[in-house]
C-alpha cells in the first residue's frame, strides 16, 4: 500500500474566543500526522490537514473539553459514512458503530471505524456485495469480490478487537475507491458466517455519500430547523457515536 497523503478534514467546534482556538490547537498540536490547523472563530469551524484520521482528531478536540462535529472530509465525491447498527429485537438504541471513510489518493481510502456497546472480541469487518439490510447481514450477500479473487477480495476489510469496556475502533487504508463502495453495505460480526438479523453481535449499514471539506457548513439544518448542536444531542440519545 502506498504512503497516505495528506488530506483536509472540516469539524464544527464551539469557538468563543482566542482562548478557545489556543486550546484546540495546543491539543492537536500533539496528534500524529496533523500538517495545519486553521481556526475559524466566526463560523465556529476547525479545518484540519494532515493524514491522522477523523476519529484521532475529533478524540483530540474533545479532550479539551469540546465537542465536535464532522462536518466534512476529503474532496467533494470522494468521502462516505456508514451507520452501524445491530438488528436484533427489542433493542432501544441499536446504534453500535459508524464507519467514516475519506479517499485520499487514486483508489486509495481511508477507513476509519468507531464501535461501542459490543460483547468484548474479535470482529470482521467486511463489504458486501449490496446495500440490502432488511434482513440484517442475511439479506447483504457475499464478502464484495470474493467470487472473483478468493481471499484477495477487497471486501475483507480485516478484523477489529473490542476491549472489556465494550469499545473497538480500527484505521485501515484500502486500495478502493468511494464510487465503488456508494450503496454497498459494510457488516461487522463476531462470526464467519452470514449472521441472522436476530444476531446481537452482528452490525450492518448501508455505505452513503457524506460530504467533502465545505460542502456542507450550515448551522441550521433546512429540514429540522434544530442548530447542529440539538441535532448532536438528539442523534446522541440515540446512540450515535
Amino acid at each position: 500500500m502506498q504512503e497516505r497523503p495528506p488530506f483536509k478534514t472540516l469539524f464544527a467546534v464551539p469557538l468563543h474566543c482566542e482562548g478557545c482556538i489556543k486550546s484546540v490547537k495546543s491539543a492537536l498540536s500533539h496528534v500524529e500526522g496533523i500538517l495545519n490547523v486553521d481556526c475559524h472563530l466566526e463560523k465556529q469551524l476547525v479545518e484540519v490537514e494532515g493524514t491522522a484520521a477523523p476519529s484521532k482528531i475529533s478524540a483530540s478536540i474533545q479532550d479539551t473539553g469540546k465537542d465536535c462535529i464532522l462536518r466534512g472530509s476529503g474532496n467533494a465525491n470522494s468521502a462516505a459514512v456508514c451507520i452501524l447498527e445491530t438488528h436484533a429485537h427489542n433493542i432501544e438504541n441499536p446504534v453500535r458503530g459508524l464507519a467514516r471513510l475519506v479517499q485520499v489518493g487514486p483508489d486509495f481510502t481511508i477507513v476509519d471505524i468507531s464501535l461501542k456497546g459490543l460483547a468484548s472480541g474479535t470482529y470482521q469487518a467486511t463489504i458486501r456485495q449490496n446495500g440490502d439490510i432488511s434482513r440484517g447481514a442475511a439479506s447483504t450477500g457475499g464478502v464484495w469480490e470474493e467470487d472473483t479473487r478468493g481471499s484477495g477480495a477487497r471486501g475483507k476489510l480485516g478484523q477489529i478487537e473490542v476491549g472489556t469496556e465494550g469499545s473497538g475502533g480500527i484505521i485501515l487504508d484500502v486500495g478502493i475507491a468511494i464510487w465503488e463502495l456508494i450503496g454497498r453495505s459494510m457488516v461487522l460480526s463476531s462470526s464467519t458466517e452470514l449472521s441472522q438479523q436476530d444476531d446481537e453481535a452482528t452490525l450492518v449499514g448501508v455505505i452513503a455519500r457524506s460530504a467533502g471539506v465545505w460542502e456542507n457548513d450550515k448551522v441550521v439544518c433546512s429540514c429540522s430547523g434544530k442548530t447542529v448542536w440539538e441535532e448532536r444531542v438528539e442523534q446522541t440519545g440515540k446512540g450515535m457515536l
